[in-house]
């Protein structure tokens, strides 16, 4: 059995042409560009545990406990709970830095901290308060109670901190 020849496509129109409508549109040719598709995200669970709290994070007067949202997520964000370990040094903690991230959110769990932001000055920021850092903003933490607890939310899980 001989097989036939691969038919030719008809070679697709560069030109505009108009629907119905007389507006013109793109030629079937053209195609939108592709989205980056993610990973599907799995299901996580964190349960509070004390030797989860570990001093392996940016700060070295800080315990962090990982929630597991990096791996969940496949580094599309990551969540965690910070334990700043009191007394307050503001010599070691009071430095100017930034984060490249696309979004930053902070609860307070616990106890309170002060902290200052540019364009913002300095806000005391107690039990149950929150905020959103916009990327690239330059802040420091002034002081904090020695029970302090923060839950931190960073977009994308893996940025850079750039000391100033």
């Amino acid at each position: 059995m001989k097989k036939s020849a691969p038919r030719k496509k008809a070679a697709a129109s560069t030109s505009r042409t108009k629907a119905k409508s007389g507006k013109p549109r793109a030629s079937a040719g053209r195609s939108a560009p592709m989205k980056q598709v993610r990973p599907k995200q799995r299901f996580v669970v964190s349960h509070h545990r004390e030797e989860d709290f570990r001093a392996d994070g940016l700060r070295a007067y800080a315990q962090y406990r990982d929630l597991g949202i990096a791996e969940g997520t496949h580094g599309l964000a990551r969540a965690h709970v910070i334990r700043l370990i009191g007394p307050c040094d503001p010599k070691e903690v009071s430095k100017l830095h930034f984060h490249g991230v696309e979004f930053q959110m902070v609860y307070v769990l616990k106890g309170w901290v002060k902290t200052y932001l540019e364009g913002q000055g300095e806000i005391m920021m107690r039990e149950g308060s929150s905020w959103t850092q916009p990327p690239r903003i330059k802040h420091l933490i002034r002081d904090y109670s020695d029970d302090c607890e923060l839950l931190e939310v960073i977009l994308p899980a893996d940025f850079a901190t750039v000391e100033l």
